[in-house]
């Protein structure tokens, strides 16, 4: 049988035999989890500087910890330093490093700190980058989706329920519905990120340490907000990682639905969009294929930032206090799905600006489908009768003109008053397209005012951040 090597391993004092070479790769995170190696050495040279602070390390023991620190840092970025997959995960990868170069007192660098609170803070500071540069792009879409309101706010297009066409709605108003959903994940992340920020650095293996240390010191260095108050819960509980995981999940989920929207709209059936070259793929075999693929690409990525959460909740579900081997397992999902929706804000935003709008297309097919059988109704209520005696009057009238092949606006004030007396010729003007949709007038409504409204309080809230 294949056997590691015992020297390389930081913990083999208690073992006389040696790992099996296959047992020791399928136990290797490094691959994965080498990701975190600049927030890890930004913890270390923390933990360094609060231990000579308290007296554990000598001023020279620590600046020499740290120097070294910093030196592999630089080899990291400058793609010198060689991973091992002996020494199992980042942590005792740059340990192992810090020995070689320093001696022996870089074995210290360890004292009164477990991998348990290592890695549970450097997971916490690096998420909380990958959460605010998410952040950052979903401000970036959401200005794009304004812009893209504001220049199309006079286009009237159908809106619609169970995908067929419901009432006329502004283009801008669709749009800005999406600027909603965005303006809330956003609001999430933010939640999260202040739940996050707590540092589980002097938590230990599971029950804290003898040694004298000030966590609060190493809090305050790497920025943390407080430190975690239970040693058990600080390196045990993944609910941070699950938060973000839940947030980029309904991110996914809103770019999701915008992508289906784009495909269906750019589409010839529909033809209310074309989109950009730039963001588009032709077809091997047929030569009039222009394809959605970056939407098609967005929408099924969603299956999998879903499936990372679903992942790390079972994961945990059955998990006993304090640290078990399982938790190895909430880096990859985590990383790939911060990837995910960074790459897909990104493609939206740069998709977005470039679509040509066919504002006649959509106007003819909000003027098709009885639109404006809802105002017809309203329109009676307003004169008295109840508005379910108005909704039976106006389908028997959206009955007849199907079987005439007409609209409401085209039957004779005669017929319509045969249907009910209290219409009067004023409901013509009612029933046109534009009529319609500036009726809708109420807070949040798809009329001219409150689109604009909703443009300016969007703007307002921007404004809040900068690029």
């Amino acid at each position: 049988m294949a056997k590691g090597n015992l020297s390389q391993r930081m913990w083999g004092g208690r073992f006389e035999g040696e790992t099996d070479t296959f047992v020791a790769k399928f136990g290797a995170s490094v691959d994965v989890d080498q990701r975190m190696a600049m927030e890890d050495i930004q913890g270390s040279i923390a933990h360094a500087s609060m231990l000579k602070t308290c007296g554990i390390l000598t001023g020279a023991e620590s600046t020499e910890i740290i120097n070294g620190l910093k030196d592999i840092r630089e080899d990291i970025r400058a793609g010198r330093f060689v991973w091992r997959t002996e020494l199992e995960d980042v942590h005792m990868n740059i340990e192992h490093a810090l020995i070689q170069r320093i001696g022996l007192v870089g074995g210290k660098l360890h004292t009164a700190r477990s991998r348990n609170d290592q890695v549970a803070t450097d997971l916490r500071l690096w998420l909380r980058s990958a959460t605010r540069h998410i952040m950052g792009e979903l401000v970036a879409l959401r200005r794009v989706l304004v812009d893209l309101a504001e220049k199309h706010l006079q286009v009237i297009m159908p809106g619609y329920t169970h995908l067929q066409v419901a009432q006329p709605v502004r283009f801008s108003h669709h749009l800005m519905a999406y600027c909603a959903m965005l303006e809330r994940d956003s609001e999430r992340f933010g939640q999260t990120l202040g739940r996050l920020n707590r540092s589980p650095l002097g938590a230990g293996a599971l029950a804290g340490t003898g040694f004298p240390i000030d966590p609060g010191q190493t809090a305050r260095q790497l920025g943390f907000d407080e430190v975690a108050a239970n040693s058990m819960d600080a390196v045990s509980d993944r609910d941070f990682a699950l938060e973000f995981l839940s947030c980029c999940s309904i991110v996914m989920v809103h770019l999701s639905r915008l992508c289906e929207e784009l495909i269906l709209w750019s589409g010839q059936e529909f033809g209310f969009v074309t989109l950009p070259d730039s963001h588009t793929t032709g077809s091997s075999i047929m030569p009039q294929k222009k394809n959605a693929d970056m939407c098609e690409l967005i929408r099924g990525k969603t299956g999998r930032v879903c499936g990372a959460l679903t992942g790390l909740l079972i994961t945990m579900k059955g998990l006993p206090l304090a640290y078990n081997k399982d938790m190895q397992e909430d880096k990859e999902g985590v990383f790939d799905a911060a990837d995910t929706v960074r790459d897909s804000l990104k493609i939206m935003r740069t998709q977005l600006p470039g679509i040509t709008v066919h504002a006649g297309r959509m106007r003819a097919a909000a003027s098709q489908a009885f639109s404006n059988a809802t105002d017809l109704a309203d329109y009676l209520a307003n004169r008295g009768m109840p508005f379910r005696d108005a909704h039976e009057v106006v389908g028997h009238l959206v009955m007849m003109c199907l079987r005439e092949g007409k609209v409401l606006e085209e039957l004779s004030l005669i017929r319509l008053q045969e249907a009910s007396p209290l219409i009067g010729a004023d409901v013509y003007t009612v029933l046109r397209l534009d009529a319609v949709v500036d009726a809708r007038d109420s807070l949040g409504g798809t009329s001219e005012l409150q689109v604009q409204a909703a443009i300016e309080r969007a703007r307002r809230s921007l404004s809040d951040h900068s690029d």
